[in-house]
């Protein structure tokens, strides 16, 4: 059955039945709508003209009508026109019950092949004679096949549909599930057929498949194919179109073609927001929240076919990438990010020349290879190019999410207010933080485990280690070169037992990463959380307590906290807190308090998510604190 989410094998089966009777077909037209719907049009007889449409991953069949084409074709639609335009169709094809279709198209003296794939995701792959791959729609590396240019593509192997009556019998006997579970995974019928062989057969879906009438079930399975083939019925529901009513209450039957059915049943194909009416102008309210609702699933397919292409040219220069972490990795251990920048900016040729920027906070760089790609220098190639398959995953939940949408009622759209984006969770944020003013990363451990991972696992080459000179204190690193130690050194100071202890001041001093060790002399211990500094110090004295919290709203919204003069330049909504009186779960209250009476009743409801007591908790020091007015 067709659903929503898609054709089974049964249908696919059905679609290609009727498409086998159209021929013969010429190639006339191919046009692509969005990184999932291509339109081939396809002449027959006696001036027949035929529009195949492919939705990747969903359905695939005839439609009576489509959008006006986008006027710059993207360049797979422009490949597929190269090779296959004018060629014949020599014929089309579905092995088994795969959700899979061929199409061999005969084109100046050689055969072209170009699969359509319906399951998971989906994809189109246009291969040559010998079936090696010219391109896929979507290049991917998968465990046990790579579908990426120059491979040889590989049909999968036989399916039981097409067994003979003993190997189906031999098929049963060898599964160890029930028969129906056997008949819906390993035969590919789908739960839905698979319960319908069952019932022809008159045998119960629950027993062993080992113990059922495999002739029987043999039989049926033959019929339910040829069925499909020769003698479609379609039936259209709310929920699913099927080529033929399974039983008296299956649903009415219409008139008409499979294909017709399921053209009546899938939503038309999203026009090209460029392509589409200005909205507003002779649109009603429904029209022009589908306009939108179509320019968003647009937007996030085209997005799915960029970041597709990127994860596909970092495998191409998957050998220069490497050796770019690896430089890098080794560099940021003996120098700062501000050195590291400047030697990148002196190279001009080999990989260094296509480093385009650095991102000392992230401990990254943007790099050229046609597209810009971002590498994170500590974690290998493998594992940067899946942050682009997990972004890929999510934009396609967004999609599926998008299509639903348009497939349900329209709605009235929900008024909200405009505000920015909340800021996107960093791997920086369980410690302290703070950025200084002239844009450097800062970060302290909340105890002795975060102090001790901090120095093992992320203090590197050129940064500084900085730490307030009394017991039970957070160790700071400083990642990179920064003009403003006075804000370094005051949140060293204030996130220390200087704090609980209600003094005003505290020293603090600061060190090279060398300096910094976990060896002990001779007879003394280091305790946890605890370093031995080895050389001379750089001592900063009286520096005086404070930190502020405040809710910055632009270009992220967030809670932040850190020195007051490093907070009052992201946003002037915020409050200063000095040693003093209330514990810091109070004081968490007290703050929240005062920020949400100073944003005002109307943006402190839409903020809730932001503006609460455990992210403003995260900056309150340890101990006692009284709010001081900025």
């Amino acid at each position: 059955m067709a659903t929503k989410e898609g054709m089974s094998g049964v249908d696919v089966h059905a679609v290609v039945a009727e498409w086998q009777r159209l021929l013969p077909l010429w190639v006339s037209k191919i046009y692509q709508f969005s990184s999932s719907h291509i339109v081939i049009r396809l002449n027959g007889q006696e001036h027949a003209r035929h529009l195949l449409m492919v939705e990747s991953g969903r359905r695939a069949h005839l439609v009576s009508t489509i959008p006006t084409p986008p006027k710059m074709p993207p360049p797979f639609a422009m490949l597929l026109r190269k090779h296959l335009e004018g060629g014949r169709v020599l014929g089309i094809s579905q092995p088994g019950l795969q959700r899979i279709i061929t199409i061999d198209i005969g084109k100046q003296n050689t055969t072209f092949h170009l699969v359509i794939e319906l399951f998971d995701q989906g994809n189109l792959v246009l291969c040559n004679d010998a079936w090696k791959i010219i391109q896929p729609l979507r290049p991917h590396r998968f465990r046990e096949r790579d579908i990426i240019a120059g491979e040889v593509y590989h049909l999968p192997s036989a399916d039981p549909a097409t067994f003979t009556s003993e190997a189906f019998s031999r098929f049963l006997s060898n599964d160890d599930r029930d028969v129906v579970r056997a008949l819906a995974v390993g035969a590919m019928l789908g739960g839905k057929y698979a319960e319908y062989l069952c019932r022809k057969a008159g045998v119960e879906k629950s027993m062993p498949a080992a113990l059922a009438d495999a002739d029987r079930l043999y039989q049926e399975l033959q019929a339910l194919i040829r069925r499909a083939e020769e003698l479609i019925e379609p039936v259209i529901t709310s929920r699913e179109s099927l080529p033929f009513p399974e039983d008296a209450g299956s649903g009415p039957v219409v008139s008409g073609s499979f294909n017709q059915a399921l053209d009546r049943f899938y939503p038309a194909i999203p026009s090209s927001p460029a392509e589409a009416a200005p909205a507003g102008k002779g649109l009603s309210k429904e029209e022009r929240i589908r306009q939108r609702q179509s320019e968003i699933l647009t937007k996030y397919e085209q997005k799915v076919a960029r970041t597709e292409k990127i994860a596909a040219m970092m495998y191409e220069s998957y050998t220069e990438l490497q050796e770019i972490i690896r430089v890098l990795d080794e560099a940021s251990r003996k120098m700062s990010w501000q050195e590291i920048e400047q030697v990148l900016r002196t190279g001009k040729n080999g990989p260094a020349g296509r480093i385009k920027s650095v991102n000392p906070a992230e401990a990254s760089v943007e790099v050229d290879i046609g597209e810009r790609v971002t590498l994170y220098v500590h974690e290998s190639l493998d594992a940067n190019i899946g942050r682009y398959f997990e972004a890929i995953k999510k934009l396609r939940k967004k999609i599926a999410g998008a299509k639903a949408a348009m497939d349900r009622p329209v709605a009235p759209p929900k008024r909200s207010r405009a505000v920015s984006s909340a800021m996107k969770k960093r791997w920086y944020h369980r410690f302290r933080w703070f950025t200084t003013t002239d844009g450097i990363l800062v970060i302290g451990g909340k105890d002795a485990s975060q102090n001790e991972e901090l120095v093992k696992r992320y203090m590197e080459g050129g940064d500084r280690f900085v730490h307030a000179d009394v017991h039970g204190a957070s160790v700071v690193i400083v990642k990179g070169t920064t003009t403003r130690m006075d804000e370094v050194t005051q949140f060293a100071a204030s996130y220390s037992g200087a704090w609980r202890s209600g003094h005003a001041t505290a020293d603090v001093y600061a060190a090279a990463p060398g300096q910094v060790s976990k060896t002990p002399e001779s007879g003394e211990y280091v305790s946890r959380g605890s370093f031995v500094i080895r050389g001379e110090r750089e001592y900063f004295r009286d520096v005086p307590l404070g930190i502020a919290i405040g809710l910055q709203r632009e270009p992220e919204l967030a809670v932040i906290g850190g020195p007051p003069s490093a907070v009052a330049q992201k946003t002037a909504l915020f409050v200063v807190l000095k040693p003093g009186t209330f514990e810091p779960n109070d004081t968490a209250k007290k703050v929240l308090r005062t920020l949400r009476e100073r944003a005002g009743g109307e943006e402190a409801k839409t903020l809730k998510a932001i503006l609460n007591t455990d992210r403003i908790a995260a900056f309150v020091p340890p101990g006692g604190s009284d709010i001081v007015e900025p």
